[in-house]
């Protein structure tokens, strides 16, 4: 029977879980109290894993990529927002097994899907159909550019929302129409972001296209949040590595930043 290992059990890692239990794998658990030699001598008894489900909050993603053990790295599967190939491959991850999460699970409220998600990489079949067992539309995407080219588009989405919103406030639609022309300009800074992280241009028009999308799909979905001033430091960070004029990222720091 193949073991899946979940490491991070908030609430998506216990909806991938409980979906890959509904798929018939076995399912490893990995708490903040659970050492990952324990977790490694769980999977010797019920086999093989055929997946280890990074699903740790972004800010606890690198020490978890950093101390994988060494048989579990060619089977990483990753769903954090802000990803892109840097962020696996400075860990020696190849080709991980990547879900661009379309939907939200607080705690105490049920699932809002905004679009489907797409899922990338070796192990993409089995986590989509981890999320079809729990009622949440997913579909797989085999090339490798496809999916730099979706995780763009959900970091547009996540960024503008969060950074402009430090300025506007209330929905992502409040953001996009009604203050048009700070959103168009942090949109352009942060697609001038990505294509330097990723070292190519990427499609501006279809990242934007499905950003609206998602607006379109949940307009009155909270534009920002507590990680909003660490996403707007972040972009300020990679923009300075690459030399990158980003004068509205700037100026929203100088006016919300501590």
């Amino acid at each position: 029977m193949d073991t899946v290992v979940v490491r991070g059990m908030g609430e998506l890692g216990t909806i991938f879980a409980q979906g890959f239990l509904r798929a018939g794998a076995t399912v490893v658990p990995m708490l903040r109290s659970t050492s990952v030699e324990a977790a490694v001598e769980a999977t010797e008894r019920p086999g093989r894993v055929r997946l280890c489900l990074v699903a740790v909050g972004e800010a606890d993603l690198d020490s978890a990529l950093a101390t994988l053990p060494e048989r579990w790295r060619p089977k990483v599967g990753l769903l954090q927002n802000e990803l892109l190939p840097y962020v696996w491959q400075r860990h020696g991850i190849e080709d991980p097994t990547v879900a661009v999460v379309w939907f939200e699970k607080k705690p105490g409220t049920p699932v809002t899907q905004i679009l489907p998600s797409p899922v990338g990489g070796p192990e993409a079949a089995l986590m989509v159909l981890a999320l079809e067992e729990c009622g949440i539309e997913a579909f797989e995407i085999e090339d490798g550019r496809q999916l730099t080219e979706a995780l763009v588009a959900k970091n547009l989405y996540i960024l503008v929302s969060n950074l402009a919103g430090l300025e506007v406030g209330g929905t992502v639609e409040d953001v996009w129409h009604s203050n048009r022309d700070l959103s168009e300009a942090v949109a352009s800074e942060v697609l001038d972001v990505q294509e330097a992280l990723v070292g190519h241009a990427v499609d501006r028009s279809g990242a934007l296209a499905t950003m609206e999308r998602a607006i379109e799909a949940d307009p009155a979905h909270k534009a920002t949040g507590r990680s909003a001033p660490d996403r707007l430091a972040r972009a300020l960070r990679n923009a300075a590595q690459f030399d990158l004029p980003v004068p509205t990222l700037r100026r929203l720091a100088e006016a919300h930043l501590p």
